[in-house]
């Protein structure tokens, strides 16, 4: 078994734990880092059961763009480029306060300053909120 030190992403906690990762490269499991500052060889329950998406058969592998309806499979460049469009169109036609970012506490709070400051310096709206006040 191979540990590979990590940082859970269900919250902007940050604590530290180390896949466990077999010999076909798949993650089996998780253990604390008893070292790690933040969760100091403690997990919540979402962090004990983390991997278990990884494997799931439900779980998106690529973005989908909808055309005529349906969705389809499509390259992250071909999606950024899209949504990017999309994005400046709304703001082009009826203002940046049109549009509004919604952040996730499982995001960093490294990932979540840089959304807001996006949201605010990029694009000129201060429409930000956060699934944790929900």
């Amino acid at each position: 078994m191979k540990e590979v030190l990590t940082t859970c992403p269900y919250c902007g906690c940050g604590c530290g734990f180390y896949l466990m990762v077999n010999e076909k490269e798949e993650i089996t499991g998780v253990v604390p880092s008893a070292e790690h500052p933040v969760s100091r060889g403690r997990l919540c329950v979402k962090g004990w059961n983390v991997f278990e998406f990884i494997n799931s058969p439900d779980r998106l592998l690529s973005p989908l763009a909808r055309e005529a309806g349906s969705l389809r499979e499509t390259g992250w460049d071909d999606a950024l480029n899209k949504t990017a469009g999309k994005l400046k169109e709304i703001i082009k036609k009826y203002g940046p306060d049109a549009v509004g970012f919604f952040s996730s506490a499982k995001c960093t709070n490294e990932e979540n300053y840089l959304f807001m400051k996006f949201a605010r310096a990029v694009v000129g709206t201060n429409n930000i909120d956060h699934c944790a006040r929900l």
